[in-house]
């Protein structure tokens, strides 16, 4: 009598196993499915790579190696930060875009995301057709920072003061970028068109050349990078006169928007972003954002992240999309405005 139960019971047993996400995820698998489809049930099967177009100790790189040990174990395989320099980071971002073993991914900055391009049409990648938005990682201001002596400007200036003397000077003024067509070049332009202020472009090789030429009187005033501006206002061998996001950076708390100072409409970030091969299978790019965005936002990469001089953002890839479409507007639109090309 007992044996039909016991036959009940295990046919119940078996039904309930079968139901199991384990169980399910097995029969699933055994089924018919594309390649893209199927992807993400073994994928990754070798080291995955982040391509960063920058030397070793500069700031994406450091950036990237932030997230290698991290995502490793997301991913149960070794994460391998490999530099390819040159072109203002292109090299690397068209290395990324061209790479087809769906193990390859870049960490970049805004401009080799945006307006590449527009900027020299003989680069070889089209960054809105090859590559593929990941995760927004950080943004950050820039600070307009100037001497702290210099002729017709008193020390205890402040910014709308600045502003008054810097379009006294005309183009008897001139500011440092690291080069044509980076954002603190572009930024500036945009800054020159907001605040009726005009003085002359001088291209150095990085933003420690454009620094040391403020110093030496060279300048009038530059777009920095809040950690360099901040060690020099500190020494008291420049002074900030404000930040180009809409409001105050937490990154720079004591130094005012340039809206304070009364020129409107006036919002500049630099920013880094993961991005991958626009080939890539969707699924194994939305299982890559989805870790890459959960990193970004824990406590310890948020922590380290901040040190470098970033505000975590960590986003969706629709947030870094939206991103890449209003900077590639904003900056497309000075770009053609002033006829700037890249050398």
């Amino acid at each position: 009598m007992s044996r039909p139960v016991f036959r009940r019971a295990s046919l119940l047993m078996i039904a309930l196993a079968a139901a199991s996400p384990w169980a399910l995820a097995q029969n699933n698998a055994a089924r018919p499915a594309t390649a893209a489809a199927a992807a993400p049930l073994n994928w990754p099967t070798k080291p995955v790579k982040i391509i960063v177009g920058f030397p070793a100790g500069s700031s994406p790189d450091l950036t990237a190696r932030t997230f290698s040990e991290p995502l490793s174990k997301v991913l149960g395989q070794p994460v391998i930060v490999e530099n390819k320099v040159g072109a203002g980071g292109n090299i690397g971002a068209d290395a990324v875009a061209k790479a087809r073993d769906d193990h390859t991914i870049g960490l970049m900055i805004n401009g080799n995301m945006t307006i590449a391009k527009m900027l020299n049409p003989a680069v070889p990648y089209d960054p809105l057709k090859d590559l593929a938005p990941l995760s927004l990682i950080g943004t950050s201001p820039l600070v307009l920072t100037a001497p702290v002596s210099q002729p017709g400007l008193p020390a205890t200036a402040d910014a709308r003061e600045f502003f008054v003397a810097a379009r006294n000077g005309g183009d008897k003024w001139s500011y440092g970028t690291p080069g044509v067509g980076t954002v603190g070049h572009i930024g500036t332009e945009l800054l020159k068109s907001r605040s009726n202020i005009n003085p002359v472009h001088v291209p150095y090789p990085g933003y420690p050349q454009v620094a040391t030429a403020m110093l030496g009187g060279q300048l009038q005033m530059a777009l920095l990078p809040p950690a360099l501006a901040q060690a020099q206002v500190r020494s008291g061998k420049l002074r900030a006169i404000g930040v180009t996001s809409a409001g105050r950076s937490p990154l720079v708390p004591d130094v005012p928007s340039l809206a304070e100072a009364g020129i409107r409409g006036f919002n500049l970030e630099i920013w880094n972003a993961f991005a991958a091969p626009a080939t890539m299978p969707k699924p194994i790019q939305a299982k890559l954002a989805a870790a890459i965005s959960e990193i970004a936002r824990s406590q310890d990469v948020r922590s380290k992240l901040f040190q470098q001089g970033w505000q975590v953002a960590g986003t969706s890839p629709e947030g870094l999309a939206n991103r890449i479409k209003a900077d590639t507007s904003l900056l497309g639109g000075v770009i053609a405005m002033r006829g700037i090309k890249a050398e």
